[in-house]
């Protein structure tokens, strides 16, 4: 299944024993439908207030039902943050997670002198302005095979800091800056601690080349703090085409939220 949710009022997509998770959400709208208990994989865990437009999961049950029957049924008892898109069935041997070849995260940041209200928890904020030029430079430093280790979380539980990052972009539309990643998979807070780094070069606290020593030294204490979830989004997760699953596309940035761009405004 493919769904897509607003993690604000969520602690997260991974079950815990003190629930409001997206995962607890998903589970308990399928088990009804089914009428069996069902636990669900997905391609990817998100932490609490990051949001999803292209997220996916699989699960076993002996159930049969329609595929319009588990997307409209799962949407009658999903809470209004979350909604299932699409379903069909798959080979036994497809696996959410370790089928994936690629992962995609967009990151929002609104560069403006006030701070967000109507979409405050759609996207992050940062008040100085901000140098795309640099920020751009400082991105293709990380393009590649890399060790991300300044670049994880200390409590992340990846065997290996190494990922390969295929797209790393910094665009910016009017006051939003957006960025955007693809990597084979991602360690844990890899893609905030990389979004507040490069805010840091933007900012013009460090020369672009610091990202470069940050890969060099892999110190997570010399890198910036961890940034916002607000304006992270799983914006896509790719397959082989032998799974035959829709593909993701990439919506324009003014239509994952709308009405979020403001005028231009001289902030010097």
């Amino acid at each position: 299944m493919v769904l897509e949710y607003d993690g604000s009022s969520f602690c997260g997509w991974q079950s815990q024993p003190g629930g409001n998770t997206v995962q607890d959400a998903v589970e308990a709208a399928l088990s009804e439908i089914a009428g069996e208990p069902i636990r669900v994989v997905t391609a990817g865990r998100t932490d609490a207030g990051v949001h999803a437009i292209h997220q996916v999961l699989h699960f076993d049950t002996r159930a049969e039902r329609s595929m319009s029957a588990w997307v409209r049924g799962a949407n009658a008892l999903l809470p209004g943050g979350i909604a299932m898109l699409w379903a069909s069935r798959t080979a036994d041997d497809f696996h959410a997670r370790y089928c994936a070849i690629e992962r995609c995260y967009l990151y929002l940041l609104l560069n403006h002198p006030v701070r967000p209200g109507l979409h405050q928890h759609k996207v992050g904020w940062f008040h100085h302005p901000l140098h795309l030029e640099s920020m751009q430079a400082a991105a293709r430093m990380l393009v590649g095979e890399h060790d991300f280790s300044a670049f994880r979380a200390a409590e992340c539980q990846a065997r290996s800091p190494v990922r390969t990052v295929t797209r790393l972009e910094v665009a910016r539309l009017g006051n939003i800056v957006a960025f955007e990643l693809r990597a084979n998979a991602f360690l844990h807070h890899m893609v905030r601690n990389i979004v507040g780094c490069l805010i840091y070069v933007g900012k013009g606290k460090f020369h672009p080349d610091w990202i470069g020593k940050l890969l060099e030294n892999g110190k997570r204490s010399e890198a910036a703090p961890t940034f916002s979830a607000s304006g992270l989004y799983l914006a896509g997760v790719v397959y082989d085409a032998k799974w035959k699953l829709p593909p993701f596309v990439e919506p324009p940035l003014a239509a994952i939220v709308p009405g979020m761009t403001r005028p231009v405004t001289d902030m010097s």
